[in-house]
Formats: structure tokens, sequence, C-alpha cells
């Protein structure tokens, strides 16, 4: 039977590479949603092209637009957040793939989680946000939560066959972004282009920021702890400038094992959507003459502050990594919009660290409310 899934940010760079691993094995999937925010031209293309039961817009401006291009295609249009959440429980969905940016993705991975759906997770802040609560209803479902980011899927496959084996360290690497090797007065007067320009990987907007300032790195430090059940001090993060060790586990006899691959993710998520099986790719392979040595640093926490920020965020846990996320988020925008300058992410996330009061949310609708507060805080400096 094909596996029909649902594909929560289509239109998203992970998205876009979701829909080209899903084209290659049309016996094996079958696409039955896809949402976007706002890009009603590319949904509308991805709509006509793989037929899917139902669309969602998060943007209800939208509506109009997107119900009009698929009128004459036997396709049901929705449309806003609620919508999302939805569409996750339907009984025709088998597996989730959650593509979203930012803590959009929180409602509608808990409802999928709640309604038993797997998950193919490629949004890291369900888990820095709301890491206990995400894992705990896992639990209680039964519900399996297939990592998708290059880092955790590396680790995800060193622990197959583990299972009877402690780990002593998660060793999490990192290319050092755009701006590697640079101290503070060399980013005195960085662009959002300069930051755009990561040299191994191609991203999205907002996880290249997030790159370029390490915080993605703090971001996957929390994901880690959350998804291999692994405290905080058992979790290094490791500059690789090459990007092709995608991250390592340690064993507590001292081996250590590590996933290699060229930075590609289509990889990562080819692995989430056939696991526990290994199918065959044309993906490009890796030649050991192209790659003549690999180096390792450590990272620059002096420099790059958001990485110790985040690190900090998930030492105080609670709302913490929730304030600390939405932070940065508006910070970045701030950033690409030009309103402020690379250097004041940090601050501005140490500043709402320091604001926000700390709280121990519950429940999905706390920790969205501590998401807006902290928005509303920044967005009025």
């Amino acid at each position: 039977m094909k596996k029909r899934i649902a594909l929560l940010g289509s239109t998203g760079s992970i998205g876009v590479q979701t829909l080209e691993v899903v084209s290659c094995f049309p016996e094996h999937f079958e696409v039955e949603v896809l949402t976007a925010h706002s890009n009603t031209e590319l949904l509308i293309q991805q709509a006509k092209q793989f037929q899917p039961n139902c669309v969602v817009i998060a943007d209800e401006t939208q509506y109009r637009r997107v119900k009009e291009a698929l009128w004459s295609e036997d396709i049901k249009v929705y449309a806003g957040a609620n919508a999302l959440c939805d569409v996750v429980e339907m009984s025709t969905v088998d597996v989730v793939v959650a593509a979203i940016v930012g803590v959009a993705g929180l409602a509608p991975v808990y409802r999928a989680i709640c309604a038993g759906k797997p998950i193919a997770l490629a949004n890291k802040e369900t888990l820095v946000v709301a890491g206990e609560l995400m894992t705990k209803a896992a639990a209680e479902k039964n519900v399996p939560l297939l990592p998708v980011d290059s880092e955790h899927s590396a680790i995800f496959q060193s622990l197959v066959g583990e299972q009877f084996n402690a780990i002593e360290k998660l060793i999490i690497t990192a290319s050092g972004g755009p701006f590697r090797g640079k101290k503070y007065n060399d980013l005195l007067a960085v662009t959002p282009e300069d930051a755009l320009k990561h040299p191994n990987w191609n991203m999205g907007r907002k996880i290249s920021i997030d790159s370029a300032t390490l915080l993605n790195k703090g971001l996957e430090v929390i994901e880690a702890k959350w998804l291999f059940n692994v405290p905080l001090e058992k979790i290094e993060v490791v500059v690789h400038p090459q990007s092709i060790i995608h991250s390592l586990v340690q064993f507590e006899d001292g081996s250590l094992k590590a996933q290699l691959g060229l930075p590609d993710m289509k990889l990562p998520i080819q692995y989430a959507l056939t696991f526990p099986f290994r199918m065959p790719s044309d993906f490009p392979r890796f030649n050991f003459s192209d790659f003549p040595f690999f180096s390792f640093e450590k990272p620059d926490y002096e420099t790059f502050a958001c990485l110790q920020l985040a690190l900090n965020s998930a030492k105080v846990g609670a709302d913490r990594p929730c304030v600390m996320n939405a932070a940065n988020e508006v910070a970045v925008q701030k950033f690409l919009q030009r309103q402020i300058s690379f250097l004041e992410i940090p601050k501005q996330i140490e500043f709402a660290l320091g604001k926000v009061p700390l709280t121990t949310p519950n429940s999905v609708e706390e920790y969205l409310a501590v998401d807006y507060e902290t928005r509303q805080l920044l967005q009025s400096c």
C-alpha cells in the first residue's frame, strides 16, 4: 500500500525537496495534503502536479485565489491555522511531514501526534519550544518522531541496532556558517545578503540566518535532548566546515559512530519516509578524493553569542527555550528587514529572556501565550 503523506509547509525548502523525493517513488508514496503559509503560486502548481485530496493556505486572505485556481480540480481547499490542525487528523493520512518553519508548526504537530500519526520532523522548533509536552504525548500514543534534520538523522541512523548500548555523548557538527573564523569587529557591517550566503547548504532565509548566528546549533542541541533522551551535558557541538560528517554518537566503550554524506537534505528526508528500509536513489555520491581531509574546531561562543544563549535557555528549562525561540524569530525578521544589525540579534534575545517572566507552560495554548508575549515585547521596542 502507498504511504499517504500530509506535507506541512510544502512550498519551503524542505517541502520542495520532500516532493522531489516523493516523485522518485510514485509506487510507494501518495500526497494526501499540501499546506503553505502564503506562497499561493507554488502551492497551486504543486497541487495540480500531485493532485492531493486537499490543500490548506494558512493566509486566509489568499483562500479565494487558491480556490479559483483549483476549481476544475478534484481538490478540496481550506484556509487558516485551524485547518492546518484539522487536516493532519484525517483518517487518510499515514504520515505527517512537518516542514513548517518556526513556532507555526507547534499546534498542528501536536494534534497529529495526539491523532496517532507518525511524524517526519523537520520543524525543530516543535521540540525546542515544547519538547517535554511533545515527547510525552508521542510516548503515550506510541508515535514515532522521525528526524529529518541532517544532524539528527545522522544520530538516528548511528543508533540503529544500538538499543542495548549506553550513549556516552552526542556530537552535533556545524559548518560554522558564512562567518566562520570571524570576530566581533568583522561582523559590524554584515548585511542580510552576506548572512544568507551559506557555504554548503541551500536553505530557507530564516534557517540560513540561524546558521550564520550559530543559533541553529543551539536549537539542534535542544531538539537532540528530547529526541534521544540525552541530558544536555552529554551533547557537544563541533565545527566541521566540510559538512560531510553530519553528526556522531560516542558509546561508553569509547567507540564513535557517524553518518557521512554530501550536504543534501533529500537523503535524510528519504530515510525518514522509508524507515526502516533504505531505498535506491540517484543522489550524488560522496568521493573521498574530493575531500582529502576533514577538519574540526570548537565553536566561538563569544563571537556567536546566540549559541550560548540557546544552551543557557535549555539549562533553565520551563518556558525559557520558548522565549528564546520567539525572540530569535522576531530578531531575525528585523535583521532581514534591515531594522537591526546582525550583532543585535543576540542582544534582542538576551533582552527578552530578562524581561519575560519565567513560567512553566503545560499545554500548547500556554506555550503559544508565552510566544505571543515575547513577540509583542520585541515588536514594540
